[in-house]
């Protein structure tokens, strides 16, 4: 090891990381474990018998996520840099198995889900994470040529590519977040406007093409049924409908944790993507205010230690990772408020998953570990 990287080291294992958006990840992580167990008991109790199913698993692998976050703000994030295209082509490849493959998951008709021995997960998650490493790399060692026609029509390459093996799992609404994160990187790295507004004009006309084609047709049937949900009450619209009455039944204050009617057996899985719908039933306007205004916090705390990170490739992972939860955050409120159509989003820290909640904190200790560079470089 030279001697460079030596004090590189020594001044990393000084650095004090960023306690403020450290809090945010816990109290959200906590808040989030206790509106999961509250939204799933009487789901879990009904369907496995043991209302204890999805809150113990989720609790194990959070705390797990928070051991992983914790070893991952203490490394040095340049590591990351040598992985960034290893990576990048290790998801290209199980997205591409995925389609080649019958779905592996009984009773879903959609190729989202990989499964191995125990575990099962969406390579969707991971090529959120695999577009934000292998963006940042590229656009910090070539930033000089960001302007340049050839490197930008490289990286809208990259970004087609894993979003249209995403949307033929079909997963619409990973394919949305891995684009939205992929521009914004392009965004902060200088693209020019021109080139802003014709990649967002293409992307846009580039999913009504697959909708309106038959591709993704189960996305017509969405749009349809958000506008009026009404349409098929009992059927595609009743999730909808169950939300919203979550949601409107929880008034001001809410009726208390744990008191939620929704939950039982109304609203259609309320520990998954409409777990904010209970949240808002339990804790009403104002704590489901509160919880929106953490999220938010958590997004102006990350966006601080990016504009404060030593190097251009630190502040662009740490704005990629901290847009994602931003993003997720806010389309999964949309859709479950009905201001958008149903993606089947999860709410990050809420929903359940293990495994994302897992990729999720070691993601937040990457932010971390910017954060303790930044301290140094202020210091």
């Amino acid at each position: 090891m030279s001697s460079k990287a030596i004090k590189r080291e020594r001044q990393i294992s000084r650095g004090k990381m960023d306690i403020t958006f450290l809090s945010f990840v816990l109290i959200l992580l906590t808040v989030g474990l206790v509106m999961l167990f509250s939204a799933s008991y009487a789901y879990s109790l009904e369907y496995y018998g043991n209302s204890y199913k999805f809150i113990t698993r989720q609790a194990l692998l959070g705390g797990v996520g928070v051991i992983a976050m914790l070893v991952a703000a203490r490394i040095d994030y340049h590591v990351w840099r040598k992985f960034a295209w290893p990576f990048f082509f290790l998801v290209a490849a199980m997205l591409v198995v995925l389609l080649i493959l019958p779905p592996m998951v009984e009773g879903m008709d959609v190729k989202r889900w990989l499964v191995i021995g125990p575990i099962n997960f969406q390579p969707s998650e991971l090529a959120k994470l695999a577009v934000i490493l292998l963006f940042s790399s590229l656009i910090a060692a070539n930033y000089k040529n960001i302007k340049n026609f050839g490197f930008i029509a490289f990286l809208l390459v990259i970004l087609a590519a894993t979003c249209g093996l995403i949307v033929l799992e079909p997963h619409l609404s990973a394919t949305v977040l891995v684009f939205c994160i992929g521009v914004v990187l392009l965004i902060v790295g200088g693209l020019p406007k021109k080139y802003i507004i014709g990649g967002l004009a293409a992307g846009v006309l580039g999913v009504a093409a697959l909708i309106l084609s038959g591709a993704v047709s189960y996305g017509s049937d969405r749009i349809k049924y958000w506008l009026d949900p009404w349409a098929d009450p009992t059927g595609k619209g009743f999730q909808t409908i169950q939300s919203l009455l979550a949601i409107g039944s929880g008034g001001i204050l809410g009726r208390g944790i744990g008191q939620s009617r929704q939950k039982y057996l109304w609203v259609p899985e309320p520990h998954n993507d409409f777990i904010f719908s209970i949240v808002c039933e339990e804790l009403g306007l104002i704590g489901a205010c509160i919880i929106i205004l953490l999220f938010c916090l958590l997004v102006w705390r990350g966006f601080t230690i990016a504009m404060h990170a030593p190097d251009k490739f630190g502040s662009l992972l740490a704005i990629g990772l901290t847009f994602q939860v931003g993003l997720q955050a806010m389309l999964n409120i949309w859709v479950v408020t009905n201001t958008i159509p149903n993606t089947g989003i999860s709410l990050p820290f809420f929903s359940y998953g293990g495994t994302s909640l897992l990729i999720l904190l070691a993601e937040m200790g990457v932010v971390l570990s910017v954060s303790r560079q930044s301290n140094i470089e202020k210091t």
